[in-house]
């Protein structure tokens, strides 16, 4: 690793999305890791300066210093060109948060919403949806048996798994499920625009108040009902976590599935290792979940107030963005970070974040995929790609990295 002086020598725009190979990070942005693990990046849309961290250690530290605050002020900045940023370019004061969204918060506002759902996502109350979890893939898994081929493994079954789950436990219709997916790709979307992207935000906004106040008059047994309850929540903030929950409950594990499936089938020595031995299941999916790392465009943190930080002089307000997939192949962490292993050990990847912000559902996404990996590969075990790996389409254009289509066959 370089020293602080090195790290300001060179300074990239943004962070590289462009890939070479579809399970490794942007080569580009491997190189800036290998580099410095912490140096100065121009963020889009005016190059202004603020910082890129790219290590595992630098990244848990980052993550855990509550200097580094999760509200972001303005100028609206990333760290990738997004279209509309340019009309916030003079913006002076500070964005207002999005009501009930409390990973953009920090305490104590963040923990007063979090801790509203802390008891729902325990490892004990996950234990207790394994039976219905395991009844979802196995409708899943039938009908996938029922069908034509090939089929697509993203549509049939990495999808559907997760989304009927967490439509389940907040109290959200499955069938209505046209009304979230759409809104949902259109806030990933990378060039999507920001109007699009707010106008995707309030019709989520209106689908789930509609809902919550349906449960206000008529209480359910779910979560969203239990939100809808609580007097100490403004109707804006039950409708915000409801969304937070909805769109990362299946978003994140279907691109997991999918892109996780796509690479046992391309490395088959770990695929039938998981057949023959699947006590490895729980590890190999920690393995999956550091190997491939879905968030490709980072995590942002600012700078609350003028600070050294391993040497560097960072000002208040500066933007410095965590890279999780160059921190999941650090090698001074990681033994062959670049070697699929799902009997290695994975312990300490951060795919789920670090600190306060560490994801609050990892516990369901890691029995959804306990579950729907070992089922697909019983079932299945002759399960193959249906086309070149090549011709696989990827997902390039969302935060969240993954397959667009996975035509499959057996």
């Amino acid at each position: 690793m370089s020293t602080p002086d090195t790290a300001e020598t060179e300074v990239p725009y943004g962070i590289p999305l462009e890939r070479d190979h579809p399970f490794d990070p942007p080569a580009a942005v491997m190189a800036l890791h290998r580099g410095s693990e912490m140096r100065r990046m121009r963020y889009y849309p005016d190059g202004r300066l603020g910082w890129l961290v790219t290590s595992h250690r630098l990244a848990r530290k980052v993550l855990a210093d509550t200097r580094f605050s999760s509200t972001l002020g303005g100028p609206a900045l990333a760290p990738i060109p997004m279209p509309g940023l340019e009309a916030y370019r003079d913006f002076e004061g500070d964005f207002p948060t999005t009501p009930g969204m409390f990973i953009e918060l920090d305490p104590p506002d963040h923990t007063r919403l979090r801790r509203k759902l802390t008891g729902v996502f325990t490892v004990k109350r996950m234990k207790q949806l394994e039976p219905r979890i395991e009844q979802h893939v196995r409708e899943r898994l039938d009908a996938l048996a029922a069908g034509s081929r090939p089929a697509d493994l993203v549509a049939e079954f990495a999808v559907p798994v997760p989304s009927m789950m967490i439509c389940e436990l907040l109290g959200v219709p499955y069938e209505q499920r046209d009304r979230f997916e759409s809104d949902t790709r259109a806030i990933f979307t990378i060039d999507a625009g920001s109007e699009a992207k707010e106008a995707a935000i309030m019709r989520l906004y209106g689908f789930v108040g509609e809902l919550a106040a349906a449960k206000r008059a008529n209480p359910t047994d779910d979560i969203l009902g239990d939100l809808a309850a609580d007097a100490e929540l403004a109707d804006e903030e039950v409708a915000g976590m409801a969304i937070l929950l909805l769109v990362a409950g299946h978003e994140t594990t279907a691109k997991m599935l999918s892109l996780g499936t796509m690479a046992l089938l391309e490395n088959r020595d770990q695929w039938d290792l998981l057949r023959a031995r699947p006590e490895l299941m729980a590890g190999g999916v920690e393995e999956l979940l550091r190997y491939l790392t879905i968030i490709h465009t980072g995590l942002i943190r600012q700078v609350k107030e003028d600070m050294e930080f391993e040497g560097h002089q960072i000002k208040a307000r500066e933007y410095v963005t965590v890279s999780v997939q160059t921190a999941n192949r650090d090698e001074a962490h990681f033994i062959e970070p670049d070697k699929l292993d799902v009997a290695g050990d994975a312990k300490g990847h951060l795919t789920f974040g670090h600190g306060v912000h560490q994801c609050l559902g990892q516990q369901l996404a890691r029995m959804e995929m306990r579950i729907a990996f070992a089922g697909l590969i019983e079932r299945f075990p002759d399960l193959k790609l249906a086309v070149p790996a090549a011709e696989v389409p990827m997902v390039t254009g969302q935060n969240f990295y993954g397959v667009a289509e996975l035509p499959v066959t057996w």
